[in-house]
């Protein structure tokens, strides 16, 4: 099965890419492309997968750089392929031939691009993160590089959607008292539950930001099995892991 890899005209000419799971060599529970070297998966698969992910990319498999991703705010600059991953939850860099690729089952892959600067940037942004600044620190990171933010446009991959994540009143209450106005973000669920609606709110913080476009591919990780690895279906399934998929972006 080949690859399927899915893109936004909004980051062309850059080579980039949402991987979907399929054309992977795992089985299992991972059956597709799990390019989660966290997963129980067996490491001479991932890596399998990965060598896959960067020959379409068109880099060698070590200049596929990843995060040890923490659900932090955190943003690193790259210049070359690090000895070890670093333990942030965005990179950027202006090098050319380095793919910067983050990993989600859930979570928000972003990929950010000032062509004309020749500045990248990728982003992990679960709502931790989102909620915490990691897609302003990634926007920061860039302008230090060159960029400007009028002129960067920023994409929101495969992404649990609203209708299939409900949460928490406590979970609420971290948003409201961050801004009173997140309010429009959470709708009615069963009970004293309610579902928070991830790709707005990463939207809503891009556009806060000053980005000269973002938009969200409208694809949800939970409802599409045949095509995205899910933390929280996993967890409904009662299965004991799950795969990560890759979104990738290089100059």
């Amino acid at each position: 099965m080949t690859l399927e890899i899915l893109t936004s005209d909004s980051l062309a000419p850059l080579r980039h890419g949402f991987f979907t799971r399929k054309g992977g060599a795992s089985s299992g529970i991972f059956a597709g492309l799990n390019c989660g070297n966290g997963s129980s998966d067996q490491s001479e698969i991932v890596a399998i997968n990965r060598a896959r992910v960067a020959a379409a990319m068109e880099v060698p498999a070590d200049h596929l750089l990843s995060l040890h991703q923490v659900h932090s705010a955190s943003a690193v600059t790259l210049d070359a392929p690090p000895q070890e991953r670093p333990r942030a939850d965005a990179m950027v860099t202006r090098t050319p031939g380095l793919a910067l690729a983050v990993l989600t089952a859930d979570c928000q892959p972003v990929l950010f691009a000032d062509a004309d600067a020749g500045v990248i940037g990728a982003a992990h942004a679960g709502w931790r993160g989102a909620l915490d600044g990691v897609l302003e620190a990634t926007l920061d990171a860039m302008e230090a590089l060159g960029a400007a933010r009028a002129n960067t446009h920023a994409v929101i991959g495969p992404a649990i959607s609203q209708a299939a994540y409900e949460v928490g009143p406590e979970f609420m209450e971290d948003f409201m008292a961050d801004d009173p106005e997140n309010a429009r973000f959470f709708a009615g669920g069963a009970g004293d539950q309610v579902q928070f609606d991830l790709p707005g709110y990463g939207l809503h913080r891009l556009r806060g930001a000053g980005v000269g476009g973002a938009e969200w591919l409208r694809h949800c990780t939970y409802s599409d099995p045949a095509r995205f690895y899910s933390y929280r279906r996993a967890t409904h399934e009662g299965e004991a892991d799950y795969g990560r998929l890759v979104s990738v972006i290089r100059l």
